[in-house]
């Protein structure tokens, strides 16, 4: 089984396990904003498409694979990304990095936001972190913050996102 095959394509459809995320607030002297956190559960579909090495780019040894999701639930929402990754040696090691930018609805708020990957592997165990990245919100989602956990049961993708959000004025 050569690297796209193998490795990248089972994070790319078997994110599985949860993991933790940290969140910092600066200390500015101005009162601080009050946040809202709130848990959005759904489903999505995913469409893993391996992309070609390009010539005189990287090392041949690392993969690259196209993202392409819809989700549904509390989340409306569809998403393109780009994941890379490499197969270690013995098979089921590794590790992989992607970001996808999803755009939609979350919880009747309109906009987007990126989420950041960072995923190892290693004796079957799965260790992935999954971040909205600071700063990517858009439209009634600026300023959201959060992780996401996917789970997959009986061959069905389904995620949990806890996020929050500046409490409006």
């Amino acid at each position: 089984m050569n690297f796209t095959t193998g490795f990248l394509m089972t994070i790319g459809t078997l994110c599985l396990a949860p993991f933790s995320f940290g969140q910092t607030v600066a200390k500015s002297g101005k009162p601080e904003v009050k946040i809202v956190t709130k848990r959005a559960t759904g489903t999505f579909e995913v469409k893993v498409t391996p992309v070609a090495a390009e010539e005189n780019v990287g090392d041949p040894t690392i993969g690259r694979l196209a993202l392409d999701k819809q989700f549904s639930g509390a989340l409306t929402a569809s998403s393109k990304g780009q994941m890379l990754g490499f197969q270690g040696e013995p098979a089921g090691t590794g590790g992989y990095v992607a970001m996808e930018r999803l755009n939609g609805t979350l919880d009747g708020k309109k906009g987007g936001f990126l989420l950041q990957h960072v995923g190892t592997m290693a004796d079957g165990k799965f260790d992935l972190n999954i971040a909205v990245v600071p700063g990517s919100g858009t439209g009634e989602l600026v300023g959201i913050s959060g992780k996401m956990t996917i789970v997959i049961e009986g061959g069905k993708h389904s995620f949990v996102l806890e996020y929050s959000l500046p409490k409006p004025k």
